[in-house]
């Protein structure tokens, strides 16, 4: 088990783009990669897409149902009262996967625009930053619901969207922790 100080010179490791440990003049020299950022962006803005997408009527309890009804009455001849509590937790899953991809998205592309001075992997600063972007996105999202009549937005929605948040940048920090 690696010590604290053990710890904070791992995740302090200078890096290029997203090499890991590299060689060592990787670590001794912090390079920033104009790519890299734009990359991180993009990817972060398609994903603010697709939750906006899903955030439309298209994608509804009601509309949902009716595509995953006949699959699941198909592979397991499920009667539709019995599937109701399948489609509830796919959907929440669904919120769970979303945002917390949301979170790591948004922690990829404040760190690459704000790094670190001493080129760490990990800062609280980028996890602070991707969580609470999480919970304003989780909140834009369940507030622009509330407007559509097959929508509802719920409170506890932003709260197991920023859970979810939460819960993503623990596994990016262990992640980083591990390598």
């Amino acid at each position: 088990m690696p010590s604290s100080s053990d710890l904070e010179d791992d995740l302090s490791t200078p890096r290029t783009a997203f090499a890991g440990r590299g060689n060592a003049e990787s670590r001794t020299h912090f390079t920033r990669d104009p790519q890299g950022i734009l990359k991180a962006w993009i990817a972060l803005v398609l994903w603010l897409i697709v939750i906006s997408i899903e955030s439309t009527t298209y994608l509804s309890a009601a509309h949902t149902s009716r595509m995953l009804f006949p699959l699941f009455h198909f592979l397991f001849g499920m009667d539709y009262f019995r599937f109701m509590p399948w489609n509830f937790f796919l959907r929440k899953s669904g919120h769970v996967f979303g945002y917390g991809l949301l979170s790591i998205l948004l922690f990829r592309a404040w760190r690459e625009t704000l790094p670190a001075a001493n080129g760490a992997r990990w800062t609280l600063r980028w996890a602070t930053i991707a969580v609470l972007g999480t919970a304003l996105v989780a909140s834009l999202d369940e507030w622009h619901q509330s407007f559509i009549p097959t929508r509802t937005g719920t409170v506890h929605d932003v709260v197991l969207d920023t859970c979810a948040g939460i819960a993503a940048q623990l596994v990016v920090f262990l992640w980083l922790l591990w390598l």
